[in-house]
C-alpha cells in the first residue's frame, strides 16, 4: 500500500472519529511481510479471538495449518467442504452432537449451504495487519473495523453517501469470520462493492467486547469513502455532537 494513502486515512480518521480504533486489514500472499505466524491451537479455537492481537498492533499470518475451526477454514478458503452433519450442528443437533440452534431445522441449513459461497485461498498465508502497520509491500484486500455504535453510525452513513440505492451495507447470516472475511472479500471484485456488518454470531461474540460489532469493507471501497469524508455529513454540526461523545 502506498504510505501516503495509509497516512491520509489515519489523519482523516483521527479528525472525524477521535479516539476510535483503527481498522485491521487482511490479504492473501506468499510472503509473511513481517507478520508472525499465529500459534496453532491445541483444539477448537475461534480465529476472531486471535484477531484481538492484530487490533493491538501485532501482525499475524494464518494458513490451513493454524486455523482451529472448521468454519474458519471454510470461510477463509482453505477448505471447500463443511464438516459432516453440519446441518445438525447449526440447528437442532442429533444423538451425540449438540446443536447450536441458530437455524430451526437441518433442512433449512441444507438449503443455506447450497448458497454459501466459496473463496479459494490463493496463497499460503492470510496476513492480518492493523492499518498503521501497513507498508509498501502490503496490498490489503479488506479493512475490518471493530466498532461501537457511534462509530458504526458514521461508517454506515459514509458507505451509503455515494451509493445509489438503500443497501450500501449488507448483513448476511454468517459466522463471525464469514461476515468479516468471506463476504467482504467477495465484495471486492464487484463493480459496486458493498460493506458488511457483522459479529452477530453468539459463538464468536465472547471474543469481542459486549458493545462492539464489525464493519468490513474492501480497501478500494474504503479509499472512496475516505475521499468523500470532507464533503459529507462528517463536517456538519450534527456529527460534531457525535465527536464530542467520542472525545469523552
Amino acid at each position: 500500500m502506498k504510505t501516503n494513502i495509509r497516512d491520509q486515512f489515519i489523519e482523516k480518521w483521527n479528525k472525524y472519529f477521535p479516539n476510535a480504533e483503527l481498522p485491521i486489514t487482511f490479504y492473501y500472499g506468499k510472503e509473511l511481510n513481517g507478520a508472525e505466524v499465529a500459534n496453532t491451537p491445541a483444539g477448537h479455537k475461534c480465529m476472531i479471538c486471535d484477531l484481538n492481537k492484530v487490533r493491538r498492533g501485532t501482525s499475524l499470518a494464518f494458513s490451513r495449518d493454524n486455523i482451529g475451526c472448521g468454519g474458519g477454514l471454510r470461510y477463509t478458503g482453505y477448505e471447500e467442504e463443511l464438516a459432516d452433519d453440519f446441518e445438525f450442528f447449526l440447528s437442532c443437533g442429533k444423538a451425540g452432537l449438540e446443536g447450536e440452534r441458530y437455524k430451526k431445522n437441518p433442512e433449512i441449513v441444507k438449503e443455506l449451504m447450497e448458497d454459501i459461497p466459496v473463496i479459494p485461498a490463493k496463497d499460503q498465508w492470510l496476513v492480518f495487519k492493523r492499518w498503521d502497520q501497513l507498508n509498501e509491500e502490503d496490498d490489503p484486500d479488506v479493512a475490518v473495523f471493530f466498532v461501537k455504535p457511534d462509530v458504526l453510525s458514521g461508517l454506515f452513513m459514509l458507505a451509503n453517501f455515494d451509493f445509489i440505492g438503500q443497501h450500501g451495507v449488507i448483513t448476511p447470516f454468517s459466522s463471525g469470520c464469514g461476515a468479516s472475511i468471506l463476504y467482504p472479500y467477495l465484495e471486492k471484485g464487484r463493480d459496486k462493492p458493498k460493506s458488511v456488518l457483522g459479529m452477530f454470531d453468539p459463538s464468536a461474540r465472547p471474543c469481542v467486547e459486549n458493545d462492539v460489532l464489525t464493519f468490513s469493507t474492501p480497501v478500494k471501497r474504503l479509499i472512496q469513502m475516505m475521499d468523500n469524508m470532507d464533503e459529507s455529513f462528517l463536517i456538519t454540526k450534527t456529527w460534531s455532537t457525535m465527536q464530542k461523545r467520542m472525545d469523552k
